[in-house]
């Protein structure tokens, strides 16, 4: 109610003023928020429409392909070793070889 002497619109006013202050900082809350989730979307929609997204996938899977490659080759270079040392092992348990 209104004190002695002030107008009961003020009230009214001052209360509706104080609304909507709270009503600003919200609002100003959801449009960051909304902000923030466009930019993401949009981020989102360069990397899987755009050539960055593709573009790295591509680059994935020549550098899996390379790797693959590395890992023939040195699959192949321990069996190669695996192979010599069996060949020592051989030789060392038939007394040695040709030693004199």
């Amino acid at each position: 109610m209104a004190s002695a002497g002030e107008r009961p619109d003020l009230d009214a006013l001052r209360e509706l003023d104080e609304v909507l202050r709270h009503l600003t900082e919200e609002l100003a809350g959801w449009r960051r928020r909304a902000l923030t989730a466009e930019s993401k979307v949009a981020e989102s929609s360069r990397f899987a429409e755009g050539d960055g997204g593709a573009g790295r996938v591509q680059e994935l899977e020549e550098s899996n392909r390379g790797l693959e490659r590395r890992l023939v080759t040195a699959r192949s270079q321990v069996q190669e070793i695996i192979a010599r040392l069996r060949f020592l092992e051989q030789q060392q348990g038939n007394g040695g070889g040709d030693r004199g």
